[in-house]
Formats: structure tokens, C-alpha cells, sequence
């Protein structure tokens, strides 16, 4: 696949490099003080439960994720014959695994942290006078999830050289948004019960198995 020559900007790319990071982190810190404010007003846990237990966003995670994991294996090897792609490819060890650790909390800041609590929010509201909490936060998850399936679009994009959506097969779509929301989905219920950091503990071992493990096997 032919790239793009990145133009002279007179600017070292180690100082374009810390630009880059700068931005992010000032990005990801505006997500996170935002689905804070989200979790606070909906009387979520926020960042973590507070009630002593670590192991339900520590423990908890660690195994829903290994499951989740294994579901994204095997997904991956059911549609690799069909999708018109075959398997993803995976970052080589050792950037898989701080790959995993950077998208288990930057991902999980923005899709459950912001998107959810965003959409949680007006959802609640409309549905106030119905008694609809639940609903709204549920349905939020699922909005949250099909976003986050979204988000990995431009990386499938890149992967497969298509000029555009429209050239990626059906199959292939729907794989992407299947198994993503899987994830997104589980994340999303521990988010709702014990907060951010047990979301992106869902998240991290999902990856860890799947781009980790999954990689060097």
C-alpha cells in the first residue's frame, strides 16, 4: 500500500512527536474531567467503586476480559474465511502489549467515560418522567459500543487499502462492529457498576489475549 510523503514542517520529529503526545493527553484529560462530571450527575462510580472491594474492578475485569478475549479469537478465526481480508494482523511483541495498556485507558476515557455518560445523560433526562434510568443507561451502552466499533473504521481502512467504506466488504463490517461491541458492551456493564478503571481492565485483557497472546501464537 503506497502512503503519503508527510511534508517538511522545520519542526525535529521528536518535538513533533511530544506535540502530538501533548495534544492527546490535553484531549483525553478533557474527555475524562467530562465523563467524570457525566458519572457524578448520574450516580455512576466514576473512576472506581468506593467501597473497599477491589476485587470487583481488579479481579472481575481480569476475568470477563480473558473471556472476552477468547470470544474475539474466536470470532476472528470463524470470519477469517468469509470477510474478504483474513485475520487481523497484530503489533509485534512488545507493542502489543503497551499498545493494549494505551487503548485499555485512552479508549475507554473517551467511548465509556464520555460517549456513554454523554448519551446517559440526554437519554436520562428524556426519560425522567418514565422512571427510565436503566433503559437510558443501557441504551447509552450500546450506543457507546457501536461508536467505539466505529473508532477502529479509519484502522481498517489503513489495513485494507480501501479508498472508502463503501469498498470494504459487508462481512468485514459487520465483523468489526460485531466483536468490538462485544467488548464494548462488557466494558460498558462494568463501567455502569464499578467505574473506569474496571472498564479498562475489561479492555486491557481483552487486548492482552487477543493482540498479545493471540499475536505470538
Amino acid at each position: 500500500m503506497t502512503g503519503t510523503a508527510v511534508p517538511d514542517m522545520g519542526v525535529s520529529p521528536v518535538v513533533l512527536g511530544l506535540a502530538n503526545a501533548g495534544i492527546v493527553l490535553v484531549a483525553y484529560g478533557l474527555f475524562g474531567l467530562a465523563g467524570f462530571w457525566f458519572a457524578r450527575k448520574l450516580g455512576l462510580p466514576g473512576i472506581f467503586s468506593e467501597d473497599g472491594n477491589w476485587r470487583r474492578w481488579i479481579f472481575i475485569p481480569l476475568v470477563i476480559g480473558l473471556v472476552s478475549g477468547l470470544i474475539l479469537v474466536a470470532g476472528d478465526a470463524l470470519f477469517a474465511p468469509i470477510n474478504g481480508f483474513g485475520r487481523f494482523p497484530h503489533p509485534p511483541f512488545p507493542a502489543s502489549f503497551f499498545a493494549s495498556l494505551s487503548a485499555g485507558i485512552g479508549e475507554e476515557i473517551a467511548f465509556r467515560g464520555f460517549v456513554f455518560g454523554l448519551w446517559a445523560l440526554v437519554l436520562n433526562w428524556a426519560l425522567k418522567k418514565f422512571n427510565g434510568r436503566t433503559a437510558a443507561l443501557w441504551i447509552a451502552n450500546i450506543i457507546a459500543a457501536l461508536a467505539f466499533g466505529a473508532g477502529h473504521l479509519g484502522s481498517l481502512i489503513a489495513l485494507t487499502g480501501a479508498e472508502s467504506l463503501a469498498e470494504l466488504p459487508p462481512i468485514l463490517l459487520i465483523e468489526v462492529f460485531l466483536l468490538n461491541g462485544v467488548v464494548g458492551i462488557l466494558a460498558g456493564e462494568r463501567y455502569m457498576k464499578d467505574g473506569l478503571v474496571a472498564a479498562a481492565g475489561v479492555h486491557f485483557w481483552t487486548d492482552i489475549v487477543f493482540h498479545v497472546i493471540w499475536g505470538l501464537i
